[in-house]
């Protein structure tokens, strides 16, 4: 089968397309035919080898994340699913990749597919849909609170904001010129036009923070913070709350714990609770948010469609950091 493969860390050049073996199963998993796969920031970060000491990549790796496509085969222990379902998936940090022209899938990670979604829609929705689904649990946002979701044009900000506005919560957001309206229309109370304003001098009185970008957002949203509030970073610094949970050893726990020390110092200053979330695949929560999604209290937002043998710039596009809403590859 054709897939796009990571033959090295480093180099942008290390992405290639190949012809590999169709995967096998084990009996808690799952051959999907995939039709469409999502892209995420994540994707063309792991190229560089910034994630090498905490993903488990066995290289040459299948790239991707999120996909959708057709069960084709089942493993003997399947029992939520039967070949000819259409389901849609996060294989992230599972050791398997979605840009290829089939994948296998976990069972504990697939859903399936919203009725009301065509395939690319559902592949443009597992990593931002699982990423904001946890961080705003972790929150525990309530009906009524104020949450502010940075770059709320992007993959995870436009499906954040939405998400909130369903849970009650009142959002503020931050986003260029051309998509202030884009963040108004998907709900946000509070848009910040970072072109002409800093978000740290216009808003106040806040309960949760979801940081999504990188810089000094995460500390100048402090000041934006009510005491007894928290901020769930997705982009670092790491802490040692995570390599714990990930069952990493003394030395990465200090060095994560050395990472986050001055952010996690500054928050406790002003009585708030720091954060750091690295998303993981979970089937069940998709079904959740799947029902969001067919009754219509979330649209998907889709800057571009690339075509499977465009892979490679799809990814690079990704990366220029002007898509509205996702990037998605068609895989047939």
């Amino acid at each position: 089968m054709k897939a796009l493969i990571l033959k090295r860390y480093g180099k942008s050049d290390q992405l290639a397309f190949a012809d590999i073996p169709q995967p096998t199963i084990k009996p808690d998993e799952m051959l999907v035919q995939v039709l469409a796969a999502g892209l995420n920031p994540i994707d063309y970060v792991i190229p560089k080898g910034m994630f090498k000491p905490i993903l488990k990549l066995k290289l040459p790796a299948t790239m991707g994340s999120d996909l959708a496509g057709i069960v084709v085969e089942v493993g003997s222990r399947v029992t939520r699913f039967k070949p000819g379902d259409a389901v849609y998936a996060s294989i992230f940090d599972l050791g398997t990749g979605a840009l290829a022209e089939f994948a296998v899938v976990p069972e504990s990670a697939a859903a399936i597919k919203p009725v009301n979604l065509n395939f690319v829609q559902a592949a443009s929705i597992p990593m931002v849909g699982l990423t904001s689904w946890q961080a705003l649990k972790r929150a525990h946002l309530k009906p009524g609170q104020k949450v502010f979701i940075s770059a709320g044009s992007g993959g995870i900000g436009t499906f954040a904001i939405q998400l909130a506005k369903y849970l009650g919560a009142k959002v503020g957001t931050t986003t260029s010129t051309a998509n202030v309206n884009l963040a108004e229309r998907l709900g946000a109370d509070e848009v910040v036009d970072y072109k002409k304003q800093e978000f740290e001098k216009v808003l106040h009185g806040y309960d949760v923070v979801l940081g999504t970008i990188k810089g000094d957002v995460i500390e100048k949203s402090l000041g934006i913070l009510n005491p007894k509030s928290i901020i769930v970073s997705l982009i670092g610094p790491l802490d040692a709350a995570f390599a714990r949970a990930r069952g990493m050893n003394f030395l990465m726990a200090f060095v994560f714990g050395l990472m986050s020390a001055k952010i996690i110092r500054q928050a406790k200053k002003r009585d708030i609770e720091y954060s750091f979330l690295f998303v993981h695949p979970d089937g069940q929560q998709l079904s959740e948010i799947g029902k969001l999604l067919d009754a219509g209290h979330i649209q998907p937002v889709i800057d571009k469609v690339f075509p499977f043998e465009q892979a490679k710039e799809a990814l690079a596009y990704l990366e220029e950091g002007r898509a509205k809403g996702k990037v998605v590859v068609r895989i047939t």
